[in-house]
């Protein structure tokens, strides 16, 4: 690609779901973008926080690295490429040096490919930092920082007696995880959810429908028989 900044969270995650062993970048070296856009930074960023993650999730961090160098320095580009394959080696096959059996895996990866929308919202202060000295890099995100992300993992609620069936978070929800219709009370489907936390954003004040909730379970979904909303004067039955 024209720029390692193009590179994503997604890109990474689907090169292990397509059980790639190793995943390894080479961009060009900090402070020297030629698209003075410093994208590199934020591929460097993406990659410390992939790793933690992959720690967090049981998958050796190892399995990924990020290298910076010029186009002119193909004799390095090619020892560093033959060292990553050896370590890759080294440490097996995806998953099964790890102790996972597929399933694991497999859910695993979904798991954190799902949560991206919501991982990048967090984390999109530290994503934009630019630190030059490398000595810094493996404290950019730590390990309790990772965990506090998951501990307040939040999930995403639409209050029956609230809910008016305006349509507007159905819209706008980018993955469709919302069920409703005309005079029907809406419903978050969990399973869906990437908690991007758009059906709070625009759902209208004076509704209010949408709740944050964080530690605590999702109310069950209201039955199918009893979303149907009575408005006032039209003499419909629930």
């Amino acid at each position: 690609m024209m720029c390692t900044g193009r590179v994503d969270f997604t890109f990474i995650f689907r090169s292990f779901a397509k059980r790639a062993d190793g995943v390894f970048i080479a961009g060009c070296r900090l402070d020297e973008c030629k698209y003075i856009t410093h994208g590199n930074y934020h591929t460097l960023n993406t990659v410390l926080l992939t790793k933690r993650l992959m720690e967090y999730f049981g998958l050796n961090p190892d399995r990924l690295r990020i290298e910076f160098m010029s186009s002119a320095e193909g004799g390095r580009f090619a020892e560093t490429v033959n060292d990553f394959v050896k370590q890759v080696r080294s440490i097996g096959p995806l998953g099964k040096s790890e102790g996972l059996d597929e399933g694991e895996l497999t859910s695993k990866l979904n798991q954190v490919t799902t949560l991206i929308p919501y991982i990048k919202i967090a984390k999109k202060d530290k994503l934009s930092s630019q630190l030059k000295n490398p000595d810094l890099w493996d404290q950019l995100f730590t390990r309790e920082e990772i965990d506090a992300l998951f501990r307040e993992l939040p999930s995403y609620y639409i209050d029956p007696e609230k809910c008016q069936a305006c349509m507007t978070c159905a819209r706008r929800c980018p993955v469709e995880a919302i069920s409703g219709g005309k005079n029907l009370i809406h419903i978050v489907d969990q399973e869906k959810c990437i908690k991007c936390g758009t059906c709070l954003e625009v759902c209208p004040p004076k509704f209010s429908a949408v709740t944050k909730l964080i530690g605590q379970p999702v109310p069950p979904p209201v039955p199918e028989e009893k979303r149907t909303i009575v408005r006032k004067g039209k003499g419909k039955e629930s």
